[in-house]
């Protein structure tokens, strides 16, 4: 079927068994339809696929809960008094962090709020934050209430940034420009790691030192960065960053998020925060004395509130061992190479059908290709659905498609646009009757 230049089965298998990488896909459970056939699941930047011993590390978690009670803070086979450091060094190399400046506690957006009251402190002419679009709604929210947390107008604290008119993506360009032309009335820059929506990589190295330049607190939700992207936040400098760990991460749903806040922060007693006592130095941290002040643990613990999330945490064990093993540079070059191939197969059908809206630089996106079908959107979903294929589709006329390196393969993305093809022939069937 269809052009001659468009590469077969058997070449994208043969690409699948020279990829070094694709045995991690073993590791994964692949969800199955009906009859018992595994899906082709390029859902991934919504819920990453359950790693297969993750099972047992919270069955674990369970069996101590039942045979120890509470004895279990300090006998369980990870005791949970110090669960959170077992993060330290794993969950700081996933983005390019130094220990300190790491801490796995709360949900995404909870982490946002708590950072945010530490570096969001508008005063005098510096009360407005950068931020930019199209922003998922759940960061839109927590940023306009903490500009009216601080008594201020919502709409004329943010300054949202627009892609140009007939674009679909922000110029690396355009958003230094917007920091320099409003430097002295932001007090804050807050920018996805990578777009949610059209899967744009920002330059954070370039954001960050522009930030600096103007003394501007830099934050990052990277929700959807964390895992896809080899990240480099401390020698970047960004102030403080958060992600989830559900996506790219695979801890499954409502896992314990991650936060990040930079070295030169770490032992700044003076840096208002919302204090509890996880944070707080251990030393002092159980003392039942209400004139007890409080003394924030140095580093990105101190930002700490409550004591783990037991459940929520295991699976992350297993899930940055795959990370470590793998090695987030060559998942990366993988991911490269799959989001690649699928842009190549969707252009090679025709701009007419299918306009890809991620950029095409490989370096200015992540592990995601964004499309807007321009005939029947609806259509081109429901036969995704018949034919196996898990997308995420974004009204009235987005898909979003997510290849991820730890699971995904050529052959998928190979069948994925085969089915894309069809469509697209029976869209020209109707247009011809």
């Amino acid at each position: 079927m269809g052009d001659g230049n468009l590469m077969g089965q058997q070449d994208a298998i043969t690409r699948d068994e020279n990829d070094p990488l694709g045995v991690f896909r073993q590791q994964f459970h692949i969800p199955t339809d009906a009859s018992g056939d595994p899906l082709i699941y390029f859902c991934g930047n919504s819920l990453g696929l359950m790693p297969k011993v993750a099972f047992d590390d919270v069955t674990a978690e369970l069996e101590d809960w039942r045979d120890l009670a509470v004895a279990g803070h300090l006998q369980a086979r990870r005791p949970w008094l110090p669960y959170h450091e077992s993060f330290r060094e794993r969950g700081s190399r996933w983005v390019g962090a130094k220990p300190i400046e790491v801490v796995y506690m709360n949900t995404l957006t909870a982490n946002l709020h708590f950072l945010m009251a530490s570096f969001y402190r508008p005063e005098s002419n510096r009360t407005k934050i950068l931020s930019d679009s199209p922003c998922f709604p759940s960061d839109t929210y927590a940023l306009r209430s903490q500009a009216r947390w601080h008594g201020l107008d919502a709409d004329e604290a943010m300054v949202v940034l627009e892609p140009r008119e007939g674009e679909s993506c922000l110029r690396d360009d355009d958003i230094l420009s917007a920091i320099d032309e409003n430097r002295d009335e932001l007090a804050l820059v807050m920018f996805a790691g990578v777009n949610y929506y059209t899967g744009q990589a920002y330059d954070i190295e370039s954001i960050a030192a522009k930030c600096q330049e103007h003394g501007i607190p830099l934050g990052l939700d990277l929700a959807h960065a964390a895992g896809n992207l080899d990240l480099q936040l401390h020698d970047h400098g960004v102030d403080f960053a958060a992600w989830c760990t559900y996506k790219y991460g695979n801890c499954g749903p409502g896992s314990v998020a991650g936060a990040f806040v930079h070295e030169r922060h770490a032992s700044n007693q003076e840096l208002v925060r919302l204090a509890g006592w996880w944070g707080n130095d251990p030393a002092t941290r159980f003392r039942m004395d209400e004139n007890t002040e409080f003394v924030a643990y140095p580093g990105a613990e101190g930002w700490q509130v409550s004591n783990p999330p037991i459940f929520s945490m295991a699976p992350l064990h297993s899930s940055l061992e795959i990370f470590d093993k793998a090695g987030i540079g060559a998942l990366r070059e993988r991911s490269i190479r799959l989001t690649g191939y699928l842009q190549e197969r969707i252009e090679s059908i025709g701009s007419s059908h299918y306009q890809v809206i991620t950029p095409g630089e490989p370096h200015r996106r992540g592990a995601q290709i964004s499309i807007r079908v321009l005939g029947d959107a609806q259509a081109l979903q429901s036969s995704l659905g018949e034919a196996g294929i898990v997308t995420d589709f974004r009204p009235p006329d987005v898909v979003r498609i997510a290849p991820t390196p730890l699971y995904n393969t050529f052959e998928e993305i190979h069948r994925f646009a085969e089915v894309l093809e069809q469509q697209a022939q029976v869209e020209m069937g109707r247009g011809g009757d």
